[in-house]
């Protein structure tokens, strides 16, 4: 890009991280509208605030109401979305935080882009894997209901691919699972990488 020098910040991503004691990290929660991504997000998030930990939540939705509100569901704009949610949380992993992103993200190119924007120990993809009929079964925002009719184009799973992460970190059955099981899961995962 012409006419723009990257500053160099005297305060450092492990400063930052140092005084939170944690070390940094984006969990990326990937899967199917529905398939329980935002109740997992939520509830992780709660129990590591819980602990001391110091965390911020990216919700697909919730970006799509204003940083995202600009973008469709066209391919092109599905790609943008990833890339402005990925360099968010980029920001916020070097402020030192323990980023959770639940967004569908379907494309494995897209979600292996948001990998690359940081080192490789601090980035943890969740697949959410949720068969479709339950997804549909719980059509908690009627939307599967309206893709079904033709009212939604480009809908993930309906009309438009989803590509199931083959080599996710950790995956976690979204129904007939108790999520607080799945939060523990993901706890020892984290002290595991020492993360937390």
């Amino acid at each position: 890009m012409q006419n723009i020098t990257w500053h160099t910040h005297r305060v450092t991503k492990q400063e930052r991280a140092q005084l939170k004691n944690q070390n940094p990290c984006v969990v990326w929660l990937t899967g199917l509208s529905g398939s329980g991504k935002s109740t997992f997000a939520n509830a992780l998030e709660q129990e590591l605030v819980n602990r001391g930990f110091h965390t911020f939540l990216l919700d697909g939705d919730n970006l799509r109401c204003g940083l995202n509100r600009d973008l469709g569901f066209c391919e092109a704009s599905r790609i943008e979305n990833v890339r402005r949610v990925g360099e968010v949380a980029k920001l916020f992993v070097e402020a030192g935080l323990i980023v959770i992103v639940a967004l569908i993200a379907p494309f494995k190119r897209d979600r292996d882009f948001a990998r690359g924007l940081v080192c490789d120990n601090e980035f943890i993809e969740v697949f959410m894997d949720t068969p479709l009929s339950v997804c549909e079964e719980r059509d908690v925002k009627g939307l599967y209901k309206k893709a079904r009719r033709g009212e939604i184009e480009n809908f993930t799973g309906i009309s438009s691919a989803y590509e199931q992460p083959q080599n996710a970190d950790i995956t976690f059955k979204g129904s007939g699972v108790c999520v607080s099981d799945n939060v523990n899961l993901m706890l020892e995962l984290l002290r595991q990488r020492k993360i937390i």
